[in-house]
């Protein structure tokens, strides 16, 4: 098993952990995922069917871009459907 920390923009409640988790939880591999808000941080335990570069791909396309990358309007926005979602499915 391999574990990866993505420290992320745009994490703001328990509707974005529970999109992220369930999003997530669909890509090949994956064993578990701890979102922790405090860190703004995704970690996820998965064997080698996924990649990092498949878990950032992912939460950037869910508005939730890795911390080092430009944050814009865009993002932000789905980020916030992504949230309503979230809250909406819990």
């Amino acid at each position: 098993m391999k574990t990866d920390k993505i420290i992320i923009a745009n994490l703001k409640c328990g509707g974005c952990e529970n999109t992220i988790k369930t999003k997530l939880a669909e890509l090949a591999g994956v064993e578990s995922i701890v979102v922790n808000h405090e860190e703004d941080s995704v970690t996820i335990t998965h064997n080698e069917k996924s990649t990092r570069e498949d878990f950032t791909k992912k939460l950037h396309d869910l508005g939730y871009p890795e911390a080092t990358e430009e944050n814009g309007l865009l993002l932000q926005l789905k980020s916030y459907a992504s949230c309503v979602i979230g809250r909406i499915n819990k």
